[in-house]
């Protein structure tokens, strides 16, 4: 039953996250608001809905590893995993704003939510403040200065809905997100305390690959359709999100107290290091390119963070 709770929740959450993405730039479209602003706003915000959710209910309702875990986990799955499984399917080129813009970023970002966890082991509401001021100049920052790359990220449907479509979607969405977490976070409490296993390490396998998965099937969607796979810009964004967003907002409602030190320890630093270890392989061993061999290094990586956790 702890199983089937928790495939229920992620189910919920992704549908909710979808829905409300459509409801979202249905109503940016209605109000005529640039799509430049839609892909960097409202897109990436609603696609970290889950994700955002889940981190708020855990820390509200007392199981703030389930809140950092599910940070952590997400960021070590979209490299590990999702980009691991999507090179090692169809390579990618590489841009030269990855490396200028959006990794800098990303560790700048790793960096600070480190400093801020393990100065005192609490997120606090001022630190969350912080990082999301940090992220809304780093979104001011693309929107003037790197538009092409910003317009990658806009939603390519154009249909405004009807006001009731729109407002369904948004009631559904809503909904499907909070019930979706209020499943999640108990059925994975419950398999924690049944499998004998920390909440910690619920929160950065199973939970974390769950709202990871929008990500990885719009991949391989994409690679099977043969249009233009899932950028690293986009899974590199997203790490950004989770981190400035997602534990700023949910700092500034909830401080977040760490209570497993696995969580400092061990897992920010595999977050830390495949971070980082993106940037060597971009360049090694074909220049501005991901392919097969990089794939396959990163998914060993992510089984060797994996699999000791539950031994």
């Amino acid at each position: 039953m702890d199983f089937i709770a928790v495939a229920v929740g992620i189910f919920l959450l992704i549908k909710g996250g979808d829905w409300l993405m459509r409801a979202a730039v249905a109503l940016s479209l209605r109000f005529s608001i640039p799509k430049i602003v839609i892909g960097m706003t409202v897109v990436s915000f609603a696609t970290s809905a889950p994700e955002l959710i889940v981190s708020i209910q855990s820390a509200i309702s007392g199981h703030p590893d389930l809140a950092i875990g599910n940070v952590v986990g997400s960021n070590i799955a979209n490299l590990g995993l999702v980009l691991a499984i999507t090179i090692m399917i169809s390579p990618i080129d590489v841009t030269s704003s990855f490396y200028k813009t959006d990794w800098p970023m990303m560790i700048l970002a790793s960096l600070i939510f480190y400093f801020f966890i393990a100065t005192d082991k609490v997120l606090m509401a001022y630190e969350g403040f912080i990082m999301f001021v940090l992220l809304m100049v780093f979104i001011v920052y693309l929107i003037k200065f790197q538009k092409q790359a910003v317009l990658d990220e806009a939603p390519e449907d154009d249909e405004v809905l009807e006001t009731y479509k729109t407002l369904s979607y948004l009631f559904l969405g809503g909904f499907s997100l909070w019930l979706g977490s209020e499943t999640l976070i108990k059925g994975a409490v419950s398999l924690a305390q049944n499998l004998g296993v920390s909440e910690r390490i619920i929160s950065v396998s199973i939970v974390s690959v769950g709202t990871s998965i929008p990500e990885l099937s719009a991949s391989v969607i994409a690679i099977i359709n043969k249009e233009k796979a899932i950028s690293l810009g986009n899974l590199v964004g997203s790490n950004i999100f989770n981190i400035l967003a997602v534990m700023g907002v949910t700092s500034m409602i909830h401080p977040i107290a760490l209570e497993d030190p696995g969580l400092l320890s061990n897992d920010i630093w595999w977050m830390l290091g495949i971070s980082v270890l993106i940037l060597p392989l971009v360049f090694f061993p074909k220049g501005s390119c991901l392919g097969w061999i990089d794939g396959v290094i990163l998914f060993v990586l992510y089984g060797i963070f994996i699999f000791p956790l539950f031994l």
